[in-house]
């Protein structure tokens, strides 16, 4: 029997540069503990029980990463995620999830992935006072200091704190009210509350939630991290030995036969005929992958991204090894570093060599060695009809 159709979408906004954070990446990206904000913020939205459509507005050299991260906080409700590439400014981010929202919607939500830790009881609140009285809805914190007015270095007045909120996201409109507002905007504001309001609308004022504090500032994420960190406990255990490190071997082919361009060890080789498979057929990244999952104890990698997985069609190593990462991290390893060599005729390795280190390294987060050889004409490799990789992983245990 067919799954009923949400009516309700959440766009969750993933696209301020993190500057103000002192980090070189999006601040979506950035971790709290083993998470990143994106992935906290997609937490709470799932865990509110909507039955919502979900969509995330990324950067668009991050989309890949987002979807990941979309779709390991969907669990079972993967089939209502998509990500979206964002645009330079927050309304025309906003604008492309809206674009992205299936036609049944009647009720958005607008979601900072800044406010990370927002409680999944907020948003249900939000959707209740749209369903309640048809306007928008903000959730809102009282204000508690005093506020003064001042001029350069002089106070001149006091402001009626009673009459202040501070306001939150998610933030929820009927889905017309929003588009129509948006087609009509001809200034950049602040939040979309404002930008309904100037279009004429009305806007309730729902009961916040202190947990839901923007992430803009060093201070914010220590104090996000601080809220998420455990209790510390002290049990009494008898002394068992340190786990050792782990190795696992991984192997990859894939034969030239695939349109468009090759990907091989995380970079384009123009003018090289492309290689077959699922995703982009990247032997070399693909092996590491396997020989991650192998020493991990997970399986291979056909387990986790497989022909059925139709979210890594055409995938580069990014999407690969942002997604193994996670696995490993949550059965209680890190990656030590990783060998692997490639055998091929094609195409030539040693004036790339370093630049796939550097590629692969990063992606993965741990040193990724390549190496490259020839089989002297034997095999398929020799006769120039595909690529073998073979790698090497080693793990150590988490502290």
């Amino acid at each position: 029997m067919p799954q009923p159709v949400p009516r309700i979408a959440v766009v969750v906004v993933a696209g301020g540069s993190g500057t103000r954070l002192g980090e070189d990446l999006p601040k979506a990206f950035v971790g709290i503990d083993e998470h990143t904000m994106l992935r906290h913020a997609l937490d709470g939205v799932f865990r509110s029980a909507l039955d919502a459509q979900v969509v995330v507005v990324a950067p668009v050299d991050r989309t890949g990463e987002a979807l990941t991260e979309a779709l390991a906080a969907a669990g079972d409700a993967r089939e209502r995620v998509s990500v979206v590439a964002g645009g330079d400014t927050r309304q025309k981010s906003v604008a492309a999830g809206l674009a992205a929202l299936w036609g049944d919607i009647e009720i958005v939500l607008v979601h900072d992935a800044a406010r990370a830790l927002t409680p999944p009881e907020v948003f249900t609140r939000i959707v209740e006072a749209v369903e309640r009285t048809g306007w928008g809805a903000v959730p809102v914190l009282p204000v508690v200091d005093t506020i003064k007015r001042v001029d350069g270095d002089e106070i001149i007045g006091v402001v009626d704190r009673s009459e202040l909120g501070a306001a939150q996201t998610p933030q929820g409109f009927r889905r017309d009210v929003l588009s129509a507002a948006y087609a009509v905007a001809g200034a950049e504001f602040t939040d979309d509350a404002a930008l309904v309001a100037a279009a004429g609308h009305r806007i309730a004022a729902v009961a916040g939630d202190a947990l839901g504090f923007k992430i803009t500032h060093p201070a914010d994420l220590e104090r996000a991290r601080a809220l998420l960190m455990p209790a510390a406990e002290h049990p009494v255990r008898l002394q068992q030995p340190a786990p050792a490190p782990r190795v696992g071997v991984g192997t990859d082919v894939h034969a030239f036969a695939g349109d468009g361009e090759l990907w091989l060890a995380g970079l384009r080789w123009p003018d090289e005929p492309a290689l077959s498979g699922h995703s982009d057929g990247d032997a070399v990244a693909h092996a590491v992958v396997d020989a991650v999952l192998a020493a991990a104890g997970l399986g291979d990698i056909g387990t986790h991204f497989g022909v059925d997985r139709p979210e890594y069609a055409n995938a580069h190593a990014g999407a690969f090894f942002a997604r193994t990462r996670a696995l490993v991290g949550e059965a209680g390893w890190v990656i030590g570093n990783v060998s692997v060599q490639v055998q091929t005729t094609r195409p030539r390795f040693a004036a790339r060599r370093r630049e796939a280190e550097a590629v692969l390294s990063e992606a993965l987060g741990a040193p990724v060695s390549v190496s490259a050889t020839t089989t002297d004409g034997l095999g398929f490799e020799g006769r120039g009809e595909g690529v073998f990789a073979v790698a090497v992983a080693m793990l150590l245990p988490a502290q």
